[in-house]
């Protein structure tokens, strides 16, 4: 071999050595390209540093830091709920409702998010249309609306009936509740039909107004308790005051189907004349009153008090503001101690929150 080989073959061999530093070096470079960025990326997830794993057969899971508040009380949280939400639809059936002990139509009315004459008209056989007729263990019916639960009778129409109630065809016929076929509407005698909006007057018995100088009233319609003599004594001065120590209702407020108050009282509370005035009614009454006593003031007003347990002022004795005329009770047709508080004007009912003050 000459020299001239000698040293071509030299270069060749640095030359290919060369390449092959080369070629690692920019294989290096590309593998180093592609780690990096998965750690930034990594980096970007989880700012805490996530300790090395040993590979396992399944992938790594990333740990993510922990959401801020938690374990510390103050972290939102949501009960599962497993049932499905569904909208509250209206009832269209009638519910029959016991009566318990101290309950009153205007509280049971309340309840059911109806009227208290709705509950009136729908039983009208129990009640009479008198509220103070309730007693605990009765069974009400309960209708879903306002309006009148009507029997159909023998000759009835839909255009004779919605006139009697004041109400209109369309609103009985479209009242699903009724389930009517519109075709052809057959109401068969006897059946209950809902008049949804009716109303009718109300069939009232009250102990009527008895002036202090009227003589010759009739106790067997009224009660033992009525006055049959001609009074005169103490006047009011039209100023009240509240017949019992406890001011708020318990019973049943003033509507048009009760014109009074029942007002909060314990069993033989003492009660009290609203004002000035004579005795003209002492004793037990009918019509659901049980022990009453009516007041005429002589100035135009009355006040009467009702469902006492006893009485304590005779006929014609002259009270002023004030005075015991009574005890709290449950007498007569009542489901619990209270005060049926009545307030007349010239023969007339007035509301007792008018003249009572501010409690």
């Amino acid at each position: 071999m000459n020299k001239e080989t000698s040293f071509l073959d030299r270069w060749l061999s640095l030359i290919g050595w060369a390449v092959a530093l080369g070629a690692a070096i920019f294989a290096l470079y590309l593998w180093q390209s592609s780690i990096v960025p998965n750690r930034v990326a990594a980096q970007t997830i989880s700012p805490s540093p996530t300790p090395l794993r040993k590979p396992t057969a399944q992938p790594a899971l990333l740990d993510l830091p922990p959401l801020v508040g938690q374990n510390s009380g103050h972290s939102i949280s949501r009960r599962p709920n497993p049932y499905t939400i569904i909208p509250n639809r209206p009832r269209t059936e009638i519910v029959l409702y016991t009566v318990q002990s101290g309950d009153s139509v205007f509280g049971i009315a309340e309840t059911f998010g109806i009227k208290p004459e709705t509950v009136l008209w729908a039983n009208y056989e129990l009640l009479n249309d008198n509220p103070d007729f309730l007693e605990p263990g009765m069974e009400l019916n309960i209708p879903p609306v306002d309006g009148v639960y009507y029997q159909w009778q023998e000759g009835d129409t839909l255009e004779g009936v919605a006139t009697q109630f004041d109400a209109s065809v369309e609103d009985i016929l479209s009242y699903s509740g009724n389930s009517l076929d519109l075709a052809n509407p057959e109401i068969p005698p006897g059946s209950m039909v809902m008049i949804p909006g009716g109303q009718r007057e109300f069939r009232q018995w009250l102990i009527p107004t008895i002036a202090r100088g009227s003589a010759g009233v009739n106790t067997v319609a009224l009660g033992p308790g009525a006055c049959t003599g001609s009074y005169e004594g103490a006047y009011g001065s039209g100023a009240f005051i509240w017949p019992i120590s406890q001011r708020y209702v318990s019973g049943n407020d003033y509507w048009s189907g009760h014109l009074a108050l029942d007002l909060a009282a314990g069993m033989g509370e003492p009660v009290m004349a609203a004002d000035a005035g004579v005795v003209v009614f002492s004793g037990w009454a009918v019509g659901g009153y049980g022990n009453m006593v009516l007041i005429d003031h002589g100035n135009g007003y009355q006040t009467l008090y009702a469902h006492m347990s006893g009485v304590a002022r005779p006929c014609g004795a002259s009270v002023g503001p004030g005075t015991v005329i009574g005890y709290a009770g449950s007498t007569g047709n009542s489901t619990g101690a209270h005060l049926h508080f009545e307030v007349r004007l010239n023969g007339g009912f007035i509301n007792p929150w008018f003249v009572l003050p501010p409690p």
